[in-house]
């Protein structure tokens, strides 16, 4: 099933049922509400979009930047974006599917994740010390007397002790096997089953440990394990959506869900990062300023270019009627007065507009014996070329648009 960003989905369409929409409510309020909102026999999604599988039913969920745009327009766009953002590495066979017509975003994070562990087996799991208290047949180690006396009081050949062991069980590999168990639940019967279960005769027996937030935080990587680090982080991915039981339930279901606000200013400041590398402008993102109390000003994006400053706010969802709202426009005008910023755009995706900056009307004030007044326009730029990949020209469009001279 395809749906778009802020679409309803009503019971009864596309083969979505009660159950799938009461599973879907659980998740829901599992993750605080955020997917979607509840409306009378379905849901209108919010900007994450992604897949969700639940109880049998696939459902995609694509951007769609204007509501007038055609829906086949926007296909490709979610997983362009993740590679372009480094989500995807773009020289895997996974990310191979972006050019598929149909397309799975599990397929694609699951045949990336296959890869990588692949990958690692072809040079070698790496080991690790880690103690281990069991019986052995000779005494190394630290003897566990009461344990000892416990068990081997009939076994005297035994000793019970705790000793460093150098294998490959351990954490790693515990957080890997568990991503593959999850795996291996979604892809049965589909082309990817093979991939797994080439994967899993190669991987070493690994004990069962619980899998959660705290210790995937705690996860540090050394020398020699550096090579882990995108397997791990997409092991994590799986590991968090995956949400068995939810509620109680017997669901079990995989969410892999991105929010197009966040993912549109990353991809954002990714593509100014690699335009301005020889323009001698600096980009910062997430800057941040203390405004009252313990709450902070944190615009999306600054430029600066010798003594001036630009601000620029990212905005996913195209305004209505073409006007920017008055609580954007007094948040765009606080932030050039905290950072002495000549100008500030409001960045959409869309056909420019032709927009012109207009002053803000207050009164000027001297920054350094200058005369300081701010500005403020709204900007589209083309997020797609005409045969609807990513432009690769944004970059350059956005400097044009903030009129930057070089």
């Amino acid at each position: 099933m395809k749906v778009y960003e802020h679409q309803r989905l009503y019971v009864g369409q596309q083969g979505f049922q009660q159950k799938h929409l009461d599973a879907l409510l659980k998740l829901n309020e599992y993750h605080e509400w955020k997917y979607f909102q509840p409306i009378a026999k379905g849901i209108q999604f919010n900007q994450y979009v992604g897949i969700i599988q639940v109880n049998g039913l696939s459902i995609e969920i694509h951007p769609k930047a204007d509501k007038y745009d055609s829906d086949t327009k926007w296909q490709k766009v979610l997983l362009q974006m993740l590679q372009a953002c480094g989500r995807l590495k773009a020289d895997t066979a996974g990310a191979a599917n972006v050019k598929r017509t149909n397309l799975n975003l599990l397929e694609v994070y699951f045949d990336l994740f296959l890869s990588e562990v692949q990958s690692l087996q072809r040079k070698g799991l790496v080991k690790q010390y880690r103690k281990q208290t069991q019986n052995t047949k000779a005494l190394k180690g630290k003897l566990e007397f009461a344990g000892h006396i416990h068990k081997n009081i009939v076994r005297k050949e035994q000793f019970y002790t705790t000793h460093q062991v150098y294998d490959t069980d351990h954490v790693l590999h515990q957080v890997l096997h568990e991503a593959l168990s999850i795996v291996s639940q979604y892809t049965r019967g589909t082309y990817l089953y093979d991939s797994y279960k080439r994967v899993a005769l190669n991987f070493p027996d690994i004990s069962k440990k619980q899998i959660n937030q705290q210790l995937l935080n705690s996860i540090k990587l050394n020398r020699k394990s550096r090579d882990y680090e995108y397997a791990i982080e997409l092991a994590r991915l799986i590991i968090l959506n995956y949400s068995p039981n939810i509620s109680g339930g017997q669901e079990k279901m995989l969410s892999l869900l991105f929010d197009m606000n966040v993912l549109w200013e990353e991809y954002i400041l990714t593509e100014l990062y690699k335009t301005t590398r020889d323009k001698n402008i600096e980009v910062i993102g997430q800057d941040s300023k203390l405004f009252w109390n313990n709450n902070n000003l944190r615009p999306d994006i600054i430029l600066r270019k010798g003594n001036e400053t630009f601000i620029i706010d990212t905005k996913w969802k195209c305004p209505t009627n073409d006007r920017a709202s008055v609580e954007d426009l007094r948040q765009m005008y606080t932030y050039c007065r905290f950072w002495n910023a000549k100008r500030a755009l409001l960045l959409y995706p869309g056909e420019n507009k032709d927009n012109q900056f207009l002053n803000f009307h207050t009164e000027e004030y001297l920054v350094n014996g200058n005369a300081m007044k701010h500005q403020c326009k709204m900007g589209f730029i083309s997020v797609l070329d005409s045969n609807n990949n990513l432009s690769k020209t944004v970059g350059e469009d956005i400097i044009n648009l903030l009129e930057i001279n070089n």
